[in-house]
């Protein structure tokens, strides 16, 4: 009788104690699952405060802030400040898609001017060079100084504008980025109720962003907002090597 009962007994927990294993082994699936939902997460967003702080920590630190700024006379005594690749998204929803993947924020602004039509993004990759250099390096002295200006002292010197693409492209490559902002050297875009927009990529502390800003001619910028050009044509730089010549030439 006690024998039977332990059989039974013990028939009867056979299965609720495979039961519980498999119980158990579900939610252990489940677990795992999750977790590999969360690393794919985690390897996808890289623009997040935590992605951007292990960055900071492992890539790059913040530079110190130069007191004075060195004067730019031309675009040729300029190093490369970085060189990002364009031309790899087939259209410029996939580069939302990407920016949205990476977890970078983006901007009202910024969002409305990728969705422009006279946004464009490049058919063929290409490797674009970019210049960082302030306003207050290209001369301008006052706390503040206007976008028309500073554009074409920049053309002056032997810079030219970036194409669009180049500022979601820079997010999305840039993600080392210290506390700072850009500001992008570019044509406006106008937005649906024809307001001028340019973009800037920056870092608030928050996590990386792409942000659009005041891009009518006589927005005033600070001189000490660093911008990014691009290099213009080997002409245009002989140009301004020649002016930079005369002047110093008649200065003495």
């Amino acid at each position: 009788m006690d024998q039977t009962a332990g059989k039974e007994s013990g028939y009867r927990a056979i299965p609720h104690r495979s039961i519980r294993r498999q119980g158990a082994a579900a939610l252990i699936a489940m677990f795992c699952t999750a977790c590999i939902v969360v690393f794919a997460s985690e390897a996808r967003a890289q623009c997040t405060a935590r992605d951007v702080l292990r960055n900071g920590l492992t890539l790059k630190t913040t530079p110190p802030a130069g007191t004075q700024p060195i004067p730019v006379t031309t675009a040729f005594a300029v190093p490369v400040w970085r060189t990002i690749t364009t031309g790899t998204f087939a259209n410029s929803f996939a580069l939302l898609t990407a920016l949205d993947t990476a977890g970078c924020s983006i901007g009202s602004l910024a969002e409305e001017v990728l969705a422009r039509p006279a946004f464009t993004v490049g058919t063929t990759r290409a490797n674009v060079a970019l210049f960082a250099v302030s306003a207050a390096e290209l001369g301008f002295q006052t706390d503040t100084a206007r976008l028309a200006d500073i554009y074409a002292r920049a053309r002056q010197s032997g810079f030219g504008l970036a194409a669009a693409e180049v500022a979601p492209q820079l997010r999305l490559q840039f993600l080392d980025q210290p506390i700072g902002e850009f500001v992008i050297g570019m044509e406006p875009i106008r937005t649906w109720t024809g307001e001028p927009v340019i973009l800037t990529v920056a870092n608030g502390g928050a996590g990386l962003v792409l942000i659009g800003r005041d891009g009518s001619a006589d927005a005033q910028i600070p001189v000490a907002a660093r911008f990014l050009f691009v290099r213009s044509n080997e002409a245009a730089l002989v140009k301004a090597i020649r002016r930079t010549g005369e002047t110093a030439f008649g200065s003495r």
